[in-house]
Order: structure tokens, then C-alpha cells, then sequence
């Protein structure tokens, strides 16, 4: 029974330093994405959070979609649903593996253009058009509200 034990705490120091040999050669995954404007320079607005001028690099953890914005003077603010698929690699199955065990780097660097279009500036005739509606509808009175039984019940 002693000898046996000595085996057990052997093959458990073994066991170790295999195991510490081989973690620093575990799987890793590196996700990132790049903002490209034409023209450059456009401050770029993702899910609300200002992250620089464009041409701007983010990593990620999560796959899906990412609302981005873009202001630059001069031009129109253009604000996009971009979304970001999951590669094949990284699904329900293949994930743990694809993360924890491969011994390489997997890489998904993914790289979006977008063209801002240069502002215009609304005719004069226009603006005082729509000046006038706004006025118009302020000064409308409002729609009369049912009352009744539906009413009572939610049906307004």
C-alpha cells in the first residue's frame, strides 16, 4: 500500500508538470474590428460610447450587432446597424475547443467602410414650410378622447 502511494503522488507531480508545461500553449482567440471613412477623420460612436477618429480599431468579446455613428463637420451624420457574425469556428460546439485547447492564435479581424456624404443645407423656402406645419400643429387642439365602457376597459 505505501509503494502504491508513492506511485499515486508521482504520477500526481507529473501530472502537474505537464499540465503547467502545457498552459501557456492553450488556444486564444484575438476579435477585433476596424472603422474606415471616406474621408477619414469622422469621430466614430459605437453603442453610444466615443471610441476616436476614424480610421479606429475596437477588440471585441461578443459577436452581434453594433450601432455605429459617424460625425465629421461638413458632412452628414450617418448612423449604421452593422452587424458582426460569428465565424464558423466559434458556434455552440466549437467554441470551448476553439478557445481553450487549440494551441494557436485564431484571429477574426474584421475591417467595415463607410462613404459620408457632404451636408446640405436645407432651401430657405423649405425651412419656412415646415416652420409653418410645426406652428400649425402646435396650435391645433388636440383629438378628443372616447369615453365610455372602452375606455374603461383600455381601448382609448
Amino acid at each position: 500500500m505505501v509503494r502504491s502511494r508513492k506511485i499515486g503522488r508521482r504520477a500526481a507531480v507529473r501530472l502537474c508538470l505537464i499540465a503547467a508545461c502545457l498552459a501557456p500553449h492553450t488556444g486564444c482567440v484575438v476579435r477585433r474590428y476596424t472603422l474606415r471613412t471616406n474621408p477619414p477623420g469622422a469621430t466614430a460612436i459605437v453603442n453610444g460610447e466615443e471610441i476616436g477618429p476614424t480610421p479606429v480599431s475596437q477588440s471585441f468579446t461578443y459577436y452581434g450587432d453594433r450601432e455605429i455613428t459617424f460625425l465629421l463637420d461638413g458632412h452628414e451624420t450617418k448612423t449604421v446597424i452593422q452587424p458582426i457574425p460569428a465565424p464558423w469556428w466559434d458556434n455552440l460546439l466549437t467554441e470551448f475547443f476553439a478557445e481553450n485547447v487549440i494551441p494557436y492564435t485564431l484571429r477574426d479581424e474584421r475591417e467595415f467602410h463607410y462613404d459620408l456624404e457632404p451636408a446640405t443645407s436645407p432651401r430657405a423656402g423649405d425651412l419656412h414650410q415646415r416652420a409653418e406645419a410645426l406652428r400649425a400643429e402646435a396650435h391645433a387642439p388636440p383629438k378628443p378622447k372616447r369615453r365610455g365602457i372602452l375606455a374603461w376597459l383600455g381601448f382609448d
